[in-house]
């Protein structure tokens, strides 16, 4: 019985080097120095290496919020956020953050345990057990490997990294069995003593994206040279497009668009920027009668041309693409000319050939004019206050980044508002649309910029992720949740309502923000008034604990505040 009792309570033979443990310090080696995670029995091993690397870990109150938490980092910082996550309903919970990140592009990787190699996929009712795991999340995943000996996964990281580096970029997913995780990886290839992020080693690291073929580019500015009335769209592969981008729209004097993620790539009140309006009306109707698009870094969804969802959104001229992706290309219009390459080489070779030709002068900057304001004529009037308040915050908040979800303000700020650069202004109301994500991709984007954050989400959305607010209480982050309340599912019950539809699901009860900010450790406050809401942010921007403002719909402030708003400015 003793001998019996001593066995059943021994521990384990830890080898010098376990796989989790050099899974971390390949992590380390590319740069990685923020995980989000939550432990569990499948994973506390890939825990191990932490304390010996400068990897942060930080612990979201649930999976989906991990995998926001990553979207939000990389889209702020421009580095790969990374996800340790659980066999089974870890990896359940994180598909929608997965599927919101593909679906706009943003690199993550998502490191989970699996069953034991001999109990994958066996169906014998296993902790945490799924038919098959990795075919489940490879469907919002670029790729999902599972490394079955500890020899492999120096590869399968580094196969990840290039995915993020050559390509058009999104989630992928590495499993590993729990049994391969504690294995001796002692004789496994170890990571070079420098960095690749390092300066010195960073362009022989990189798997670069394909280089524009010189021809197509002389054939690009032939077109142009022809054309009377082009007009240019930049999307969110253009991102990290330095000033080459505001060069080239006046190199080809063109009307130039940006989708939601290419928001800052021109400045505000540029003579030559439409904004994010190429579903409205106006909008529609330039594109539709220039005779030569060029578009750029952009897959030309529904979420950034047709909006309204009548399928009216119409190219009749010319249309040229250049993209990272091969597929892209040709949906959902196909290209007259298909150029596959990455984004900043295509413009940077586009300017350098249009400034040793003639000048262009199409006009443009008159039409754009002309086009704006019957822009402005077609908004909402409760545009105007919403639009006022996101400028506030961008005049009065250096460096401000604004991140949300899909809420009211998000909609009309997504048409109206003026980002100062790129990466500032990001939501979930494209793409995949999800609800919740406001508040965790905030959290996320602050820790990756180190900069002041502003989180736009109504009173429905943030139920999704709420207990997310303690993380950033516990991170002490002065994070500033601006709660839109308009008394439940307001954008869904005005969309039921204009259709004439029984208003089931949409008036939900929502809970006392302030009583749940006071049980979550942060700070609350209740915004009425512009003077207010400045004294508000002078204070809190600098304290340590995220905090609240709640403002309702309704408010009059809203409405006087816009009065001396001013679109495109």
């Amino acid at each position: 019985m003793t001998h019996s009792t001593q066995a059943s309570t021994s521990q384990p033979t830890i080898p010098p080097l376990t796989c989790g443990e050099l899974l971390v310090q390949w992590l380390a080696y590319y740069g990685v120095d923020t995980v989000f995670g939550i432990p569990g029995v499948h994973t506390v091993e890939l825990y191990r290496g932490l304390p010996s690397t400068n990897i942060r870990h930080v612990t979201p109150r649930h999976e989906q919020g991990a995998g926001f938490m990553a979207d939000g980092y990389y889209r702020a910082s421009g580095k790969v956020g990374v996800c340790f996550i659980i066999t089974g309903p870890g990896m359940t919970n994180i598909m929608t953050a997965m599927a919101q990140a593909a679906a706009d592009s943003i690199p993550m990787l998502v490191i989970s345990s699996v069953n034991k190699i001999k109990d994958t996929g066996s169906g014998e009712g296993h902790l945490h057990e799924l038919h098959d795991q990795q075919g489940m999340v490879s469907k919002v995943a670029l790729t999902s490997k599972t490394v079955w000996q500890p020899e492999a996964l120096p590869k399968v990281i580094a196969e990840a990294f290039s995915l993020f580096n050559s390509a058009r970029p999104g989630p992928v997913h590495i499993q590993l069995p729990i049994d391969v995780i504690t294995a001796d990886a002692s004789h496994v290839a170890k990571p070079p003593a420098h960095s690749p992020t390092a300066a010195n080693d960073l362009m022989s690291y990189q798997i670069m994206r394909p280089l524009p073929n010189p021809a197509q580019l002389d054939l690009i500015v032939e077109q142009l040279k022809t054309a009377k009335n082009p007009v240019l769209l930049y999307g969110g592969g253009c991102v990290d497009v330095d000033s080459d981008a505001k060069r080239l729209a006046e190199l080809i004097d063109a009307p130039t668009f940006l989708t939601i993620n290419a928001k800052g790539l021109l400045p505000p009140g540029h003579s030559l920027s439409l904004g994010s309006n190429q579903s409205l009306e106006a909008g529609r109707a330039l594109i539709g009668e220039a005779d030569l698009v060029l578009a750029i870094g952009t897959e030309l969804g529904e979420t950034d041309y047709d909006i309204v969802f009548d399928g009216g959104f119409r190219i009749n001229g010319t249309l040229i693409r250049i993209d990272c992706d091969a597929q892209q290309l040709q949906r959902p219009f196909r290209a007259d000319i298909a150029v596959l390459a990455d984004a900043q080489m295509a413009i940077s070779g586009l300017c350098e050939r249009l400034e040793n030709a003639t000048a262009l002068d199409h006009q443009a900057a008159q039409r754009v004019a002309e086009v704006k304001q019957a822009m402005i004529a077609a908004m909402p009037t409760s545009f105007k206050g919403q639009n006022a308040l996101l400028k506030l915050f961008r005049d009065e908040i250096k460096d401000v980044i604004i991140v949300g979800d899909s809420t009211q303000p998000v909609y009309s700020g997504n048409h109206g508002f003026e980002a100062l650069g790129t990466r500032k202004w990001f939501n979930s109301a494209t793409g995949f649309g999800t609800l919740g994500y406001g508040l965790p991709a905030a959290i996320g984007a602050m820790i990756g910029s180190n900069k002041p954050v502003i989180s736009l989400i109504g009173d429905g959305g943030i139920q999704f992720t709420i207990p997310e607010l303690i993380c950033a209480a516990e991170l002490e982050l002065p994070l500033i949740v601006l709660l839109w309340n308009n008394q439940g599912y307001g954008e869904i019950r005005s969309y039921m309502e204009d259709r004439g539809l029984p208003l089931i699901g949409v008036n939900i009860k929502t809970p006392s923000f302030e009583s749940l900010a006071a049980g979550f450790g942060a700070g609350y406050r209740r915004i009425t008034d512009k003077q207010q809401l400045l004294g508000a942010l002078q204070q809190d921007l600098g304290g340590q604990q995220p905090m609240i403002y709640e403002v309702d719909e309704a408010d009059d402030f809203l409405a006087e505040m816009g009065e001396s708003f001013t679109y495109f400015s």
